[in-house]
């Protein structure tokens, strides 16, 4: 199994249990490593033939932008759920961090696997 990844997608959302979180859309940073097969693409050389990482990154912009989860576990396992039945991935490693959340650290966030391992 091969891994297509994206770092630091920068996505907007209203997140957050407080009163002041909810005010405005903040910026989160999110990290995804997506198991697949790449030979039908590496053989190819066709954008069909593997996953389209600009359309993955756009509709996971798509529905965070829309959404206004309180827990970043729920946007997470929610980002989870929509790329393995829209996209058919079968394993994912995403990471959802908040930056400045807490004053003493650079960031915070979680980290889910779902799908068998690669």
């Amino acid at each position: 199994m091969d891994i297509i990844f994206i770092h630091e997608l920068h996505v907007e959302t209203i997140i957050g249990v407080y009163p002041w979180e909810r005010d405005s859309p903040q910026t989160l940073l999110l990290d995804l490593e997506l198991g697949a097969d790449i030979q039908p693409a590496a053989r190819s050389d066709q954008l069909d033939d593997t996953l389209d990482y600009q359309v993955v990154a756009r509709r996971i912009n798509e529905f965070a932008a829309a959404s206004t989860f309180q827990l970043v576990e729920t946007l997470a396992e929610r980002i989870a759920e929509l790329l393995r039945r829209e996209f058919g991935v079968a394993w994912l490693r995403l990471t959802l961090r908040k930056v400045a959340a807490i004053p003493a650290a650079r960031e915070v966030g979680i980290r889910i696997e779902r799908g068998g391992r690669p």
